[in-house]
């Protein structure tokens, strides 16, 4: 279980830092889209670094006036 534990920890930390070297983070409009890539970058962990480049598009629905 702890060996377990310790590759997820470690698989979401390599997502991170690709998500950091493709400046995710630096982004400041925080929208939908935006998000998402960073999440399913994270997700990705190392396949980032085998040629993985996952980029989400969505749309919130705006308020009603």
């Amino acid at each position: 279980m702890r060996l377990g534990t310790a590759v997820l920890i470690i698989w979401l930390v390599i997502g991170a830092l690709a998500a950091g070297q493709r400046h995710y983070f630096d982004d400041s409009d925080a929208d939908c889209s935006n998000v998402a890539t960073v999440a399913v970058t994270i997700v990705a962990g190392p396949l980032n670094y085998i040629g993985v480049n996952p980029k989400i598009s969505c749309k919130t629905p705006q308020p009603s006036k």
